[in-house]
């Protein structure tokens, strides 16, 4: 059987890829630009070049069982996969995000159906968050009609984490490369309303395991999913969890929450509580994330 990786180099999709060789022959679609793990068959194009795409699909000369794209980020690579995709495979796996729920709405758990952003306006002006839903949309409407005979299905991570990924989550300290060293010399870790915000994070092992293990669940086609790992935790225990490991104390100073969002909107999917419920998902017997977070980050931290 055969697999596509839409990435392949990066944290999620090069642990997808080499978890997939178990079961499949797998390509990874990538610009050649960063080591890809052993095994795979490399195919080389920018995917923002839809010529590029198409032709490097089309030259591999191969049926595709499954097709996971880890870099889908907007509505053109949507439409792109629907129209050139959809002539190689019938199954696309997409990975989303927690982001394209609307902060200001959100309940606690968050489930599929929560009040999502809007993101009516052109590609050029939206960030991250709005076009990620913009590319939702697309492949809402596609599973609706069903006119491509793909059957998708779409995941919505919030915070992965796992060895390859930088450590932190927002605000102040997102994905910060000296993270450790912040911490290990007892520098601060500024966190809006002392850290009291839930967060769902996910171990990158497992998401792979659970994208893997639906490709041939039924019950998963032409459907989207919250997906987080088996606890949720305040954003301070995040961190404390880091400093333990570490062996040292924490310094944790707090920010106050008043005003802080008025003067940083682009926080709004994030100062809210993250913490989401995984009913549907469970309900459809894949495998379920179980990597607790306190081993997840001893094993990113190698320790």
């Amino acid at each position: 059987m055969n697999a596509l990786v839409i990435g392949g180099s990066g944290g999620l999709s090069s642990v997808l890829a080499s978890k997939a060789l178990d079961k499949y022959k797998v390509y990874t679609l990538t610009r050649g630009e960063r080591i890809l793990p052993e095994g795979v068959i490399p195919l080389k194009a920018d995917r923002n070049n839809l010529d590029a795409f198409k032709e490097v699909i089309s030259s591999a000369n191969v049926h595709f069982d499954v097709v996971f794209d880890c870099i889908c980020m907007n509505k053109e690579h949507a439409k792109a996969d629907i129209e050139i995709l959809s002539e190689y495979t019938d199954r696309l796996i997409v990975v989303s995000t927690d982001s394209v729920f609307d902060g200001k709405c959100k309940k606690t758990p968050e489930d599929e159906s929560g009040v999502c952003l809007k993101a009516d306006g052109d590609t050029k002006d939206c960030d991250y968050a709005q076009n990620k839903r913009q590319m939702e949309k697309v492949f809402l409407n596609e599973m609706l009609s069903r006119s491509s005979g793909l059957k998708i299905t779409i995941f919505r991570p919030g915070h992965i984490y796992g060895p390859g990924f930088l450590l932190g989550c927002f605000p102040e300290h997102s994905r910060q490369e000296d993270l450790v060293d912040h911490i290990i010399s007892k520098k601060p870790i500024r966190l809006v309303g002392m850290g009291t915000y839930l967060i769902h994070p996910i171990f990158v092992d497992d998401l792979a395991e659970t994208m893997i293990d639906c490709v041939q669940n039924d019950k998963t086609f032409n459907e989207i999913f919250c997906i987080g790992g088996p606890e949720a935790v305040e954003n301070r225990i995040y961190y404390e969890y880091i400093a333990d490991i570490l062996g040292v104390d924490i310094n944790v100073q707090e920010i106050p929450l008043t005003g802080y969002l008025d003067a940083h909107p682009e926080y709004a999917g994030h100062l809210c509580h993250r913490i989401y419920d995984l009913s549907k998902l469970r309900n459809t017997g894949v495998k379920m994330t179980s990597t607790h977070l306190y081993e997840g980050i001893r094993k990113t931290l190698n320790k």
